[in-house]
């Protein structure tokens, strides 16, 4: 019998499973710091396998639709971040302010990928656009993310004295870990690109192994630190409610768009899935570079509530979308 759209998927279930592993026997000491090292390769070998995901006839295909990624990359990097900001007299009540802190993170982050152009192909829209958009989501997030941190978040990250030094400093981290390893994939794709191909499955769940583990690490630090004591249930349930509303404005901001812009029906939905989603596989290798140890597993929670939303909601959007006419 086939799983009900608005039950978790399975990686949902695992990313709650180390969530609860981790709290209830977190690593630390030497393991913690062995499990640091193992993050770092882990989080290398995942964007090197989506450099090497990435096809060039499909950069050159999405890139004539300059005005859809322009509102995209704006949704993503400027609407959103504003939300966060502007709504925080409404959000911060509802929840705690380290959670708080991780939902401006939410909302600085680059799109998804995977998940983007997986629902844009279940909708029939514009595929080599939501390849491409989505793909340079990331990498531009490999740079915007941090500039949007070191300005939102100067406090989280140490201070403000940490400054711009500081914050080109993390943006150097940054590229060293995530995109180094993404380039050299790319341009290793004609060597490996069939292997990956032909292994997507098995390489698919590599990517998702790798998430888990830093998810694992970042919590158990949390929870030494004492993360569940110092989080109330309510301040829980907020936190669904603070998803759901950015969740809902970025849906219908994107809808809006689309339509006041004059795009096609497929380039409606390439914005609507590419515009309102935010990047666990993005997110989390971030935070760990961004954030104190013991501060990351507080941070991520967010993205991981938001992350599981967005998945539900937009699979409805997808089916709707795929019943228009042909």
């Amino acid at each position: 019998m086939a799983r009900s759209r608005f039950l978790p998927d399975n990686f949902t279930l695992a990313l709650l499973g180390t969530v609860a592993l981790a709290s209830l026997l977190p690593a630390s000491g030497a393991v913690a710091r062995a499990l640091e090292g193992l993050t770092v390769a882990a989080i290398a070998l995942l964007f090197f396998l989506h450099g090497a995901k990435l096809s060039r006839d499909a950069i050159v295909a999405g890139l004539s639709h300059w005005r859809l990624h322009l509102v995209v990359v704006g949704t993503t990097f400027v609407l959103f971040p504003l939300l966060g900001w502007a709504l925080k007299p409404v959000l911060l009540p509802l929840v705690t302010p380290s959670i708080y802190t991780g939902v401006l993170y939410l909302c600085v982050l680059p799109a998804t990928v995977q998940s983007a152009i997986a629902f844009t192909a279940m909708a029939r829209g514009n595929m080599p656009a939501a390849i491409c958009s989505a793909s340079a989501s990331t990498l531009l997030g490999i740079v915007i993310t941090p500039l949007l941190v070191g300005l939102l978040l100067p406090e989280a990250q140490g201070g403000a004295a940490q400054g711009a030094q500081g914050t080109l400093a993390n943006i150097g981290r940054i590229m060293l870990k995530l995109l180094v390893p993404f380039v050299a994939g790319h341009l290793l794709r004609s060597f490996i690109g069939g292997f990956v191909q032909r292994h997507a499955a098995v390489l698919r769940s590599v990517d998702q192994s790798s998430i888990l583990l830093v998810v694992y690490t970042a919590f158990s630090a949390a929870v030494v630190q004492g993360l569940w004591q110092q989080l109330p249930l309510a301040a829980l349930l907020g936190l669904v409610a603070v998803c759901a509303v950015i969740l809902a404005v970025a849906l219908a901001t994107t809808t809006w768009a689309a339509r006041r812009l004059g795009f096609s029906k497929e380039d409606e939905i390439t914005l609507v899935f590419c515009g309102s989603k935010k990047s666990l596989a993005s997110g989390v290798p971030m935070a760990k570079v961004l954030f104190a140890s013991h501060a990351v597993g507080a941070i991520l929670l967010p993205i991981m509530v938001f992350h599981q939303m967005q998945l539900m909601v937009c699979a409805v959007l997808a089916q709707r979308y795929a019943r228009r006419p042909v």
